[in-house]
């Protein structure tokens, strides 16, 4: 994947986080029982199926993640960074700051990667689709999805039936995703708080650009803290510790 630079989104303040992130960047807390960051695994993950060229989004706390992560010779990777701005706002529109910035000159497409997301789903088979068919943008799509809430069917103020945290059969987005480079030049001029997937990828579906990799591949949101404080550190080690440099 020579023509493709990973762009890691790490700027949010982890709201849903809180207290923790009143003292860490998200993507630096410790998972696993080494303790290494979310986002140590995150670029040991893509870097293993032959993305080399990281690219990371930041803005609050960036200092804790620029001063781990440095250029990225520790972690044989190239590593650098494109800083938030007061007037582009939203996660597409630090997207499209790293563009302006030149980060993704000399590249042909972008692995962006929401970085409170571990998942286990084969990049190189996401990529290959992308190329395959010509995409403007290809998404990550779980073919189902389990509810954080139990869901309870009602008749006349009388429960009928009770499932507690049911899967549900719908492709539901997983926030790793491949855009063409020349897709987020369209979006350049675009005003106010701009959304990856709601504002851009959403013109492109309109557009009949987008295709989607659809996976039943483990994945896991641990931009919470009842998600985060739930982890099962031994079953992380068992499925991610073969990514870590």
């Amino acid at each position: 994947m020579e023509n493709t630079k990973a762009a890691i989104l790490c700027g949010g303040t982890g709201s849903r986080l809180r207290p923790l992130t009143y003292y860490f960047q998200k993507t630096m807390l410790p998972i696993g029982n080494s303790q290494k960051p979310i986002l140590e695994y995150v670029i040991g993950y893509i870097k293993h199926f032959g993305i080399n060229s990281f690219t990371l989004l930041v803005g609050y706390k960036a200092e804790q993640i620029v001063n781990y992560f440095k250029d990225g010779i520790q972690f044989n990777a190239q590593i650098d960074y494109s800083y938030d701005r007061e007037d582009i706002k939203g996660n597409g529109g630090a997207l499209i700051n790293a563009y302006l910035a030149g980060k993704f000159d000399g590249y042909s497409n972008v692995l962006i990667y929401y970085s409170d997301i571990l998942a286990t789903l084969d990049i190189s088979k996401m990529h290959e689709l992308h190329i395959t068919n010509d995409f403007d943008a290809t998404i990550a799509v779980s073919d189902h999805y389990k509810l954080p809430v139990g869901v309870a069917s009602v008749e006349n103020n009388k429960v009928t039936k009770f499932e507690e945290k049911p899967n549900y059969n719908i492709n539901s987005t997983i926030g790793i995703l491949i855009l063409k480079v020349s897709a987020i030049k369209k979006f350049v001029n675009m005003a106010g708080d701009v959304d990856i997937m709601k504002d851009m990828i959403q013109n492109l579906v309109a557009e009949g650009k987008v295709g989607a990799y659809v996976t039943n591949d483990f994945w896991i949101d641990v931009g919470s803290t009842d998600t985060y404080e739930k982890l099962d550190h031994n079953a992380i080690d068992s499925l991610f510790s073969k990514y870590l440099i």
